[in-house]
């Protein structure tokens, strides 16, 4: 069995399509499971053990490039995929496969695909809450998607690290290794409305490097300066023991160097859902955003949000453009929640 995915483009997306790929493994032992998504993704894709390659998906969001399209799909005649598995829901993502002449292409409805796709699932939302069951759900034929929908029978997402390259990566970036780590993620997609104010983290920065820890701090570019505003924010003193990273790492020394943590603290985030997968124990701060449809999959994960209810429009209230409800979240109420995983661990 030779399957294509087109994957999701966002890091967290990619994360909650693993337990799809561990499924169709577990379905199909001798599969060949190939995942065209950007390049940006594909240190994800390398560990994880189930999927065979990486093929890069060169267009930029939003773009339909439908002569490209074409160009790359007809370069797919002759590769023997008998199914292809289109995650996104756009027009634009089932081309490809259509183009490639693969003979199932299964997705759910979306974007007038009909044709694209001959193999179209109607996504039923109740049955079917999490992002993470819905990947899953196209693992099985169309009369068993119901067993997605127990995730107890759903692999989470695992990534595949091993300890010498950890200690690499430490040795790599100078960190040293007498204190525990615990890794901050204090960036999110769309804006401040969606992050724990950075007070809030300098707050717990000094909390924990006085309880005998030190922090990182990880990111992209864009949450560097976040990043600077937590370190600069804490005592002279204490600064050595906070190492700013975000924009200074790869994805995957990202990975490597999170998995080096003790435990994580984080906004509703892509690198949450990377935590997650590393089995690190993890405090996942919300506001407007929910946990009901993609939450952190891990035993040792604790959401907290005061508010309840779906917020399609979600802007700051206050003047740095916090959210309220993560303004109210108390670094005394996350330190606490944090020391108990990291008891159970």
């Amino acid at each position: 069995m030779k399957i294509l995915v087109i994957g999701p483009s966002w890091v967290g997306d990619m994360m909650m399509s693993h337990s799809l790929y561990r499924l169709l493994v577990k379905i199909h032992p001798n599969a060949q499971i190939d995942v065209m998504a950007p390049a940006w993704c594909h240190p994800l894709l390398n560990r994880m053990p189930e999927v065979s390659q990486g093929l890069v998906m060169p267009f930029g969001h939003g773009t339909l490039a439908l002569r490209e399209r074409r160009y790359l799909g007809r370069s797919l005649l002759h590769s023997g995929y008998q199914q292809a598995l289109i995650l996104p829901n756009s027009f634009k993502s089932a081309l490809v496969p259509f183009f490639a002449r693969i003979p199932q292409r299964t997705g759910w409805r979306g974007e007038m695909r009909y044709g694209l796709l001959n193999d179209i699932r109607i996504l039923d939302k109740r049955a079917f809450p999490l992002m993470v069951q819905g990947y899953a759900a196209l693992a099985f034929e169309r009369q068993t998607m119901r067993n997605a929908a127990d995730l107890s029978q759903v692999p989470w997402p695992s990534l595949a690290v091993q300890a010498q390259e950890i200690n690499a990566m430490l040795t790599a970036f100078s960190l040293r290794s007498e204190r525990p780590f615990i890794g901050f993620c204090p960036g999110s997609e769309f804006g401040p409305a969606k992050r724990w104010p950075c007070y809030h983290y300098a707050t717990l920065a000094r909390k924990l490097i006085s309880r005998g820890y030190q922090i990182a701090l990880f990111g992209s570019a864009k949450d560097h300066e976040a990043g600077e505003a937590i370190g600069s924010s804490l005592p002279v003193d204490l600064r050595a023991h906070c190492y700013n990273l975000a924009g200074g790492t790869s994805l995957d020394q990202a990975i490597l160097l999170i998995a080096a943590c003790k435990g994580i603290v984080s906004n509703d985030s892509g690198l949450m859902h990377v935590a997650s997968a590393l089995k690190r124990p993890l405090v996942v701060l919300y506001g407007p955003s929910s946990p009901n449809f993609t939450p952190p999959l891990f035993h040792q994960a604790k959401a907290i949000r005061l508010i309840s209810g779906y917020y399609k429009i979600r802007k700051g209230d206050a003047k740095q453009g916090y959210h309220q409800s993560l303004i109210d979240i108390e670094p005394a109420q996350v330190l606490k929640e944090l020391e108990e995983l990291l008891i159970i661990r």
